[in-house]
């Protein structure tokens, strides 16, 4: 096997132990690495992605629905999108937000998500406590 082969190998095979990936998606990694490091080893520049300039992978209706929030970067579906776009594709949420035009009053959670963590916190009285908490911080 080829030095470069296997430095991409190793790179993909670290970016798979921490993230799901499906055979196309690591064969495409596979080959995207494999090119890169094939230019960089020739002194030729690496084409970046512009991600300003990239087309949504789904639609902005498609990507907030009641179960699930799928990423427009990648079309991934998942029940909040902050650690994602962390740790996948090295964005806050803000800049995400600002990329694709998303208002701030649209939640990066799943519906379901959203209304199961209010229900939770309901039933402890997370509210009722707040509020006592505000009030005796004022006395």
């Amino acid at each position: 096997m080829s030095k470069l082969l296997e430095m991409a190998v190793e790179i993909v095979s670290a970016h798979a132990s921490t993230t799901t990936m499906s055979k196309e998606d690591l064969v495409a990694e596979l080959a995207e690495i494999h090119t890169a490091l094939k230019a960089m080893e020739n002194g030729e520049q690496v084409a970046e992605q512009q991600d300003q300039e990239q087309q949504p992978a789904v639609s902005m209706k498609k990507a907030f629905g009641k179960d699930k929030v799928y990423c427009m970067i990648c079309g991934k579906g998942m029940t909040t999108l902050g650690r994602h776009l962390r740790m996948v594709h090295g964005i806050t949420p803000a800049e995400y937000r600002k990329q694709f035009d998303i208002p701030r009053t649209q939640p990066l959670a799943a519906k379901a998500y959203s209304e199961q963590r209010k229900k939770m916190a309901i039933e402890r009285g997370l509210g009722e406590k707040l509020a006592q908490a505000r009030a005796a911080k004022k006395k």
